[in-house]
């Protein structure tokens, strides 16, 4: 298949997952939709398919409304939130020393400054969870407030391109949360002390997901898993992320059925890498324990194919005879460049339990990580799409795994 046809092939999936379906999050039925279409087209390539049900949460608001004095602020439901409708005494809290140091039961209180500058690590969250994050929930939930109000600035490293970004994204903490802009926070933080009136008309919708799981063959040992994230986040169609990913899987599915790979191949299409349980993970993860010395290699597609710049494969702990095969596709296809290391994304999984992985991802993606405004909003749409990148991607993939 030449690259016009693998070109036209990925705008087409793109079309299907970004524009037919749009967002879907983890747990509604767009999500259902996608992973279905997924599951259809790797069946379509004689794969040998998988659904894995995930029990998962879905969440819907009706929008939130916060008074003080007869003024009103603009707020948001923090995602997977519980919904609230109280009052109570405002209390600002800047810092976990001052939070410590206060006695928060029964209160509303507004977290900002330092407290509130970067998205806390869901609770329960399996890959990532530092302890200042744990001692911050677990502070809270032994001081009982009535609701939380976030004031966050931006922060790219931990929320995307959001602004103003939820704290708490946590469908395991119960403690009702909102959040708003930090200039809306600095107009509260005025009336600290006063009663304030919170509503949050937001919902949990117990609901299931599923992965999507396609070998080439009963063989699983020395195999390599390639893998791309289906979800997205809420209010994003996920175009580079991560509709590119999922789009190259389903043409790989295509190119290397037609293939002689020598190693079994293993396709992967995760739900949960934007959802703050990882629930797909998680199960790949339990399916998997004891087993990872099965799995050669993981291929990780997610950010790809962005309008500016090169595509890059970032190696991560490859041994000598895939990074020097890797570096042949390099050398071959100008259009792909080596990248550096990251490991914000599902390949991080395999790297935990000793397995080599290559990153496949934008070079804009990786050196724009933390200061970029388009993940995780609605600006991630086919507009920011260059279909040939993705192309190349796809292209590079099949040449590194034949070489092996």
């Amino acid at each position: 298949m030449d690259k016009k046809a693998v070109t036209e092939k990925i705008k087409m999936h793109l079309e299907v997952l970004c524009c037919e379906i749009g967002e879907h999050r983890v747990g509604s039925e767009q999500n259902r939709k996608a992973t279905a279409y997924a599951e259809e087209v790797l069946k379509s390539h004689g794969w040998q398919t998988e659904t894995i049900p995930l029990p998962v949460i879905d969440w819907a608001t009706e929008g939130a409304t916060l008074t003080c004095r007869n003024q009103s602020f603009d707020v948001f439901s923090s995602h997977y939130s519980l919904g609230c409708c109280v009052q109570g005494e405002l209390l600002a809290i800047h810092s976990v020393a001052q939070l410590e140091q206060s006695n928060i039961t029964g209160k509303v209180l507004l977290l900002h400054g330092e407290i509130a500058n970067r998205q806390i690590a869901p609770k329960n969250f399996p890959f990532w969870n530092p302890e200042e994050d744990q001692h911050l929930i677990a502070l809270l939930e032994q001081g009982k407030p009535k609701a939380l109000i976030c004031s966050t600035e931006r922060n790219a490293a931990t929320a995307g391109g959001v602004y103003p970004f939820p704290l708490f994204e946590d469908g395991d903490f119960d403690i009702p949360s909102v959040y708003m802009k930090d200039t809306e926070g600095e107009r509260l933080l005025l009336h600290a002390g006063q009663t304030v009136e919170l509503t949050s008309r937001a919902k949990r919708i117990p609901e299931t997901a599923f992965n999507v799981i396609a070998r080439s063959s009963n063989e699983t040992k020395k195999r390599i898993v390639i893998t791309a994230h289906i979800d997205t986040k809420i209010g994003t169609p996920g175009a580079i992320d991560n509709g590119t990913g999922v789009a190259a899987v389903l043409v790989l599915a295509e190119l290397l059925k037609e293939s002689s790979a020598k190693l079994p191949i293993e396709l992967v299409i995760f739900n949960g890498e934007d959802y703050y349980g990882a629930p797909g993970q998680v199960n790949y993860v339990a399916q998997n324990a004891g087993k990872f010395n099965d799995i050669a290699l993981n291929i990780n597609i997610d950010g790809a194919g962005y309008r500016e710049g090169l595509s890059a494969f970032s190696p991560l702990e490859l041994p000598k005879y895939m990074l020097d095969a890797l570096h042949e596709v390099l050398w071959n296809t100008p259009e792909l460049v080596e990248g550096l290391p990251w490991y914000q994304g599902d390949h991080s999984l395999f790297l935990q339990n000793g397995c080599p992985a290559i990153a496949v991802s934008s070079q804009w993606f990786i050196e724009n990580m933390e200061c970029q405004e388009l993940t995780h909003t609605p600006k991630d749409n086919l507009c920011v799409v260059d279909y040939e990148r993705v192309a190349e991607c796809v292209t590079g993939i099949r040449e590194f795994i034949l070489l092996l």
